[in-house]
C-alpha cells in the first residue's frame, strides 16, 4: 500500500490515483483514467515533475485581504474625520476614549518599528551602532512624550516614573521625560466647579469668598488651587483631582496594560510588564484623597519628634473627600535652586543633610513607610525663623507634598539592606555579595548590576569607593554602557523580578543622590553615606538587642555581654560622624579666613 510508486517519473498523476484508489478500495471501484479528473494543485503535489501553476500576487488571498484591510482602514480614517464633529457632539465620551486608544497605538507601533529597524540593522563600528541607537532613543522618547500629553492622566505619572529611572533607561529618555515633571495638563474651572456639586452638593463660590482659577501646581492626577474660605478668611489650598480621571483611568489602565504586553512580545529580553503591573497596583490607592489625608496626618506626627535632624514640614489636612482635600498653605521654591538657597542663606549642606535624614527614616523606620513618589516637583524649601517652631534649629523648612501612596519595607529586608551597605561601606564583597541576595534574591550573575544601580555607581566604585565624589566621565561612561552589550537586558532583567519595593528604595536612593549633586554639597558625599551608615547601625543594633533578649535571661552575663556589645558597634557609628562633623566645621572655618 505505501508502493505508491511515486518517486516514478514515468507514470501518469492519472495512474497514481486510479492506484491509490484500486489499493485503498480494491479492483471493484478502480477507475479508468480517462474517468479521473486531476486538479493542478493535485498534480504538483503528487507528481514531482509537473511544475506549480501560480496566479498572480494581485489574485492571492494575501494580497485580497491586505487591500481589504487598507481600505476598510481609509474609509473608517474618513469616516472618522468627516463624521468627527457629529461624533464629538453625540459620542463624547466614545470620540475621545478613540483619540486616546489611537494616540498611544500610533506611538507604539512607530517606536517598535524604529527600534527593530536600529537593534536589527548593521554597521560598520560600535561608534556608528551607539549613534543610531541614540537617535532612535531620542526618536522614540520624543513620539512617546506627544502621546502622553495628549492623553494626560495615568500616562503623566508614567513618564515622570521613567524620567527618574536614571539607573535603568538612557539619558534621551529621562531627559525628555524631565518636562513633565512641572508641565501637566489642566482642568478648567467649570469641570472642577461642576464636581464641586457632584461630590459636595456646594458650588466653588458657596465655599470660598475667593477661588485662583488658575492653579499654583498641576500633576499627573490633581491640581491645586489657592483659596480663601467665606467662613474664616484663611487662605488655604485646595486640590482637586481631575474629573475627566473617573471616565478614562479604568481605559487607560487597559490600554497600559496592553501596550506593556505587546512590547514583551516584540522585544522578549526586554521585560517590562513590571511597569503596568506596579501603575495597576497603586492608582486606585492614589485617587482617594482620604487615604491620602491618612498618610499626610501619620508623617507629620512622627516626624514633629526629628525636627532638628530633618526640618520637614507637612501640611495640615482640614478635610477630605476622594476627589477634593482641603489643606494648610504653604508655599515653597524648588530644592535645586541655588539662588534662592543663597538669597535666604540656606546652607546647602544642611539641606543635604536634612534630605538623607528624612529618606533614611522613611526606609529604616518601622512603621514610617516610603513615600513612593519622591520627585522635585513633591519637595519644596522656604526660610523661616529658627525660632518660630519648637525644635526646629534650621533656618528653613523641607515641605513634602502629596502623601497619597506610601509603601513599607518588611522587616527582614530592611535588616538585610542594612548589613548590605554597612558591608559596601566596610568593602566587605563577600558579605556584600551575601547580603545582596538575601535583600533583593539576585543570583551571581545579577550582583554586579545590582550594586551599580543602588548605588549610582560603576560596579569597581560601587564596590571599592562608593563614597568618592560621581565624576561626569563616569556618568557618561554609565550611560554608554546601556546601550553596549547586554548590559541593558540584564538590568532589565533584574528589575523585573526583584520586590516591589526594592524598585521604590533604588528610585529614592536616585532622587538623593541626584539632589546631592545638585546642591553641590560641600561636605561631600561622605558625610550622606555616613548619615545612611547610622541608620543602617541602628537597624543592626536592634536585631543584635532582639536576639539577645531572646536568648538570654535578663541581666544574665550573656545577656549583658550581648547588649554591650551591640551598643558599641552601634556607637562607633556615631562617632564617626561626629568626627567627620568636626573635622569638616574646622576646615571651613580655615576656609573661610
Amino acid at each position: 500500500m505505501l508502493k505508491l510508486g511515486l518517486g516514478i517519473r514515468n507514470i501518469s498523476s492519472e495512474s497514481v490515483l486510479r492506484r491509490m484508489k484500486s489499493q485503498l478500495l480494491g479492483p471493484r471501484f478502480a477507475l479508468k483514467s480517462s474517468q479521473v479528473k486531476v486538479s493542478p494543485v493535485f498534480q504538483a503535489r503528487f507528481y514531482s515533475s509537473a511544475k506549480p501553476i501560480q496566479s498572480p500576487f494581485y489574485k492571492s488571498k494575501r494580497f485580497k485581504f491586505a487591500s481589504r484591510m487598507f481600505l476598510g482602514i481609509l474609509i473608517g480614517y474618513a469616516v472618522f474625520h468627516g463624521m468627527r464633529p457629529v461624533m464629538e457632539k453625540c459620542f463624547p465620551r466614545l470620540t475621545a476614549a478613540s483619540r486616546r486608544m489611537f494616540a498611544v497605538s500610533d506611538a507604539l507601533i512607530k517606536c517598535i518599528g524604529n527600534y527593530k529597524k536600529a537593534l536589527g540593522g548593521t554597521y560598520a563600528t560600535e561608534a556608528e551602532e551607539t549613534g543610531v541607537l541614540n537617535a532612535c532613543h531620542k526618536k522614540c522618547a520624543l513620539l512617546t512624550l506627544r502621546a502622553i500629553e495628549v492623553n494626560g492622566g495615568i500616562y503623566i505619572k508614567l513618564g515622570q516614573h521613567l524620567s527618574v529611572m536614571h539607573y535603568l533607561l538612557p539619558p534621551e529618555w529621562t531627559e525628555t521625560m524631565k518636562v513633565l515633571q512641572d508641565r501637566c495638563p489642566q482642568s478648567s474651572i467649570e469641570e472642577i466647579d461642576l464636581m464641586f456639586q457632584l461630590d459636595l452638593g456646594q458650588s466653588i463660590e458657596e465655599l470660598f469668598s475667593e477661588f485662583n482659577p488658575n492653579p499654583i501646581g498641576a500633576a499627573s492626577l490633581a491640581q491645586v488651587h489657592t483659596a480663601v474660605l467665606r467662613e474664616s478668611g484663611e487662605t488655604v489650598a485646595v486640590k482637586v483631582q481631575h474629573p475627566s480621571l473617573q471616565q478614562f483611568v479604568p481605559l487607560d489602565i487597559k490600554m497600559t496594560k496592553f501596550v506593556f504586553s505587546l512590547l514583551k512580545k516584540a522585544f522578549p529580553e526586554y521585560p517590562l510588564m513590571w511597569l503596568s503591573e506596579e501603575l495597576q497596583e497603586s492608582i486606585y490607592t492614589e485617587l482617594d484623597f482620604t487615604k491620602e489625608a491618612i498618610n499626610a496626618a501619620k508623617t507629620a506626627r512622627y516626624f514633629e519628634n526629628y525636627q532638628k535632624q530633618t526640618a520637614l514640614r507637612v501640611p495640615d489636612v482640614y478635610w477630605a473627600k476622594p476627589r477634593i482635600m482641603l489643606m494648610e498653605y504653604v508655599a515653597g521654591a524648588r530644592l535645586d535652586d541655588l539662588d534662592y538657597l543663597e538669597k535666604h542663606g540656606i546652607s546647602r549642606s544642611e539641606v543635604s543633610s536634612c534630605l538623607s535624614h528624612i529618606f533614611n527614616n522613611m526606609i529604616f523606620t518601622p512603621g514610617v513607610g516610603i513615600h513612593c513618589d519622591p520627585h522635585l516637583g513633591n519637595l519644596a524649601i522656604r526660610p523661616v525663623d529658627k525660632t518660630s517652631k519648637k525644635g526646629n534649629s534650621h533656618n528653613f523648612e523641607i515641605v513634602l507634598y502629596d502623601h497619597g501612596l506610601y509603601r513599607d519595607v518588611p522587616q527582614e529586608m530592611r535588616r538585610n539592606y542594612s548589613k548590605f551597605w554597612l558591608a559596601i561601606l566596610k568593602k566587605d564583597n563577600e558579605k556584600l555579595k551575601f547580603y545582596a541576595k538575601k535583600f533583593a534574591g539576585l543570583t551571581d550573575e545579577q550582583f554586579p548590576i545590582f550594586a551599580a544601580a543602588i548605588t549610582g555607581r560603576d560596579f569597581n566604585h560601587a564596590v571599592s569607593d562608593v563614597t568618592s565624589v560621581r565624576t561626569a566621565a563616569e556618568c557618561n561612561n554609565m550611560s554608554d554602557s546601556l546601550t553596549q552589550g547586554n548590559l541593558l537586558f540584564d538590568l532589565m532583567k533584574l528589575l523585573a523580578t526583584v520586590p516591589k519595593v526594592v524598585l521604590l528604595i533604588l528610585k529614592t536612593n536616585e532622587l538623593t543622590r541626584a539632589l546631592d549633586e545638585t546642591l553641590k554639597n560641600p561636605l561631600g558625599p561622605e558625610r550622606t553615606f555616613l548619615i545612611l551608615a547610622t541608620y543602617c547601625a541602628k537597624t543592626v543594633y536592634n536585631e543584635d538587642v532582639e536576639k539577645t533578649n531572646a536568648l538570654y535571661r535578663k541581666w544574665s552575663f550573656g545577656w549583658i555581654w550581648g547588649g554591650l556589645s551591640a551598643w558599641i558597634k552601634y556607637r562607633k557609628c556615631i562617632n564617626e560622624l561626629f568626627l567627620y562633623d568636626c573635622y569638616m566645621l574646622v576646615n571651613n572655618l580655615k576656609l573661610s579666613f
